[in-house]
């Protein structure tokens, strides 16, 4: 989950050096935070949260096989 993120997050920034994917697992729970550059902010989050909404529709779709809930943080 952590790599789909990260690659996502890259694709939509303009300084993907900058983009940090850590995940922390507690048994079937798995929070990935995703840091990015303040300029970079607005454009992963989207107008209205629509594209952040959207990383979190696909990464809980990928994580529906392995019987986990994924929470994605930006931050």
């Amino acid at each position: 989950m952590k790599e789909l993120v990260e690659v996502i997050a890259k694709a939509l920034v303009d300084n993907p050096d900058e983009v940090v994917v850590t995940q922390k697992e507690d048994g079937k729970n798995v929070i990935i935070e995703l840091h990015v550059a303040a300029a970079d902010m607005g454009k992963v989050i989207g107008k209205q949260g629509r594209i952040a909404k959207a990383i979190r529709s696909v990464v809980k779709a990928a994580s529906s096989k392995d019987n986990k809930r994924v929470d994605v943080e930006i931050i």
